[in-house]
């Protein structure tokens, strides 16, 4: 995936969770934040940020902020939307033979649905949600950055999938280089992490998949299978 065009900036100030203040070639710009979790940890007044000018008609900002540099270096893509559509990449050169994105089942839409011929000609029918994991705390990394209802109910709804026969796969995508693991951040989201365990044992699969991140865009490079 990558972006049409980038530029640097200097994070100013977030007033709310969809705009931020931004200093672009030595003028204050208010741009779009495309992630509207809390981020607190990397929207630190003075870091550099990565913006983007998507260019579509009726915009009320000229840009999106979709990365920034952490305190200690990092690279890190914020993009909420990015992990899907590197997803979506990543599954089209998995020898799938369905790829349908935005599934109904129950009462949720899961990211994807896909379907594959297995040896034998068994039929392999998968549900994957993606969620994108933008915390990192000494080199390990962390979801949720904020408690997310919407992300147990869909954990509840794979543990259905999988009690239904379905392949049913919870998989981070890790914007950030370097980073293989991802563990349920318990501190903020208690429930988030009993629903993991719950799905763990349930026989969900729990992939992360490690990136490599850019300031123009990123792509998946491997995928770690949760064992623990």
């Amino acid at each position: 995936m990558q972006y049409p065009n980038i530029i640097p900036a200097k994070f100013i100030s977030r007033p709310n969770r969809f705009i931020a203040h931004v200093e672009v070639d030595g003028r204050e710009e208010i741009v779009h934040v495309k992630n509207t979790g809390r981020c607190k940890e990397l929207l630190i007044p003075g870091c550099t940020v990565y913006l983007t000018a998507p260019d579509s008609p009726g915009r009320k900002t000229k840009y999106d902020l979709v990365a920034v540099i952490k305190d200690n270096g990092l690279l890190i893509n914020i993009d909420s939307q990015a992990p899907n559509k590197v997803m979506a990449e990543y599954l089209e050169i998995q020898g799938y033979d369905v790829i349908a994105p935005e599934y109904t089942y129950g009462d949720s839409r899961i990211d994807f649905y896909t379907e594959r011929k297995l040896k034998g000609n068994k039929e392999e029918k998968s549900l994957i949600e993606v969620k994108g994991c933008t915390l990192e705390k000494d080199g390990i990394g962390y979801f949720p950055d904020a408690p997310t209802e919407r992300g147990v109910k869909h954990i509840h709804e794979l543990i259905r999938a999988r009690k239904e026969g379905y392949r049913a796969v919870l998989a981070f995508v890790i914007q950030m280089d370097g980073i293989k693991e991802v563990r349920a951040n318990v501190e903020t989201h208690p429930e988030f992490g009993t629903a993991w365990e719950e799905a763990r044992k349930a026989g969900v699969e729990i992939w992360f998949l490690t990136c490599h991140v850019r300031e123009d865009g990123f792509s998946i490079i491997g995928l770690e299978n949760c064992h623990d």
